[in-house]
């Protein structure tokens, strides 16, 4: 019998690289937040696969790009920290779109990281023909040519079809080290509850709004606890978030007329939020203007970041 492996991946991308779909299609459950809309993660989310052989713990990082603001440069530096205590790098490369001077500049960076093994993955098959996935594989070889990095492996996927997810774990858990299990059976992620709620309002708030407002929108819970008055078969979860834009024009966005989009942003949310903690859900949401908080060390600080 094969010896017990366990140890921690890190996918790195450009940003809507797939990075958070194909962590939530490995674990097998929600723990990480996705979105058509780019820069959707923020926090270096973990998600456990449990297998009989093997541990995994998938960390999800916010997307490599070059930073305009403050947490632009935030976000870059915990995928820099992240990439060197992991045990395994998974650079994805979506199919749908031609390798550019974004992935070569991640392939350099990584190329820097000399001992830990690197898997390209070719995320999002499904949305073109083989001959254009054949071709990505092959851009994908000269890419770590021209950089000097010597691939692992190199994995064609589509997290939506679930095609070749199974396969990937099977690669990233023999480039693991031996060793115990690290998270007891059945936990699929160390993020902290409230964060987990935040995320997934943040999420409901990136669906239908303008390109420039996703990375202009933060959310804090204020407060989150079940309603004392509650018989203990029928409880009931108070929870109270806010929303932070960086200009009133944003915050009438998120509003919307009446208060519409912002009431269907909570209901979005709380079916989430309620898959999540099995429970019903009241879900308070507030909108404030923090004045271009993205700039400001001491809102940065204040808003998680």
């Amino acid at each position: 019998m094969s010896a017990f492996r366990s140890g921690f991946a890190c996918f790195v991308g450009r940003p809507n690289a797939g990075k958070s779909t194909l962590t939530n299609a490995l674990v097998g459950e929600k723990v990480a937040i996705t979105s058509s809309r780019p820069q959707t993660t923020r926090h270096a989310v973990r998600g456990i696969v449990h297998r009989e052989d093997a541990q995994l713990v998938l960390v999800d990082t916010p997307g490599l790009h070059k930073p305009r603001t403050l947490l632009g440069e935030r976000l870059n530096a915990v995928v820099m920290t992240t990439l060197g205590e992991v045990d395994v790098v998974g650079f994805c490369l979506p199919a749908d779109e031609r390798i550019g001077q974004g992935d070569t500049w991640i392939a350099g960076e990584l190329a820097k990281v000399r001992r830990t093994p690197k898997v390209a993955i070719v995320t999002k098959t499904d949305k073109v023909p083989r001959e254009r996935v054949a071709e990505q594989l092959l851009a994908v070889m000269r890419l770590g040519e021209a950089t000097g990095i010597e691939w692992a492996d190199v994995v064609p996927v589509s997290a939506v079809a679930d095609e070749q997810v199974g396969l990937l774990t099977d690669l990233l858990t023999r480039l693991l080290p031996e060793g115990p299990a690290y998270y007891p059976e059945g936990e699929l992620t160390d993020e902290p509850e409230m964060v987990m709620v935040a995320e997934l309002v943040r999420e409901a708030a990136l669906e239908g709004v303008r390109d420039e407002l996703p990375h202009s929108i933060a959310v804090v819970v204020e407060e989150m606890a079940y309603r004392e008055d509650r018989p203990e078969d029928r409880p009931l979860i108070d929870i109270a978030a806010t929303l932070f834009v960086e200009r009133p024009s944003q915050k009438a966005i998120v509003i919307g007329t009446k208060g519409a989009r912002l009431r269907d942003v909570g209901t979005r949310a709380r079916q989430q939020i309620e898959a999540l903690f099995g429970a019903p859900v009241y879900l308070d949401l507030r909108v404030k203007v923090a004045k271009d908080w993205q700039r400001d060390p001491r809102q940065l600080a204040r808003l998680g970041f």
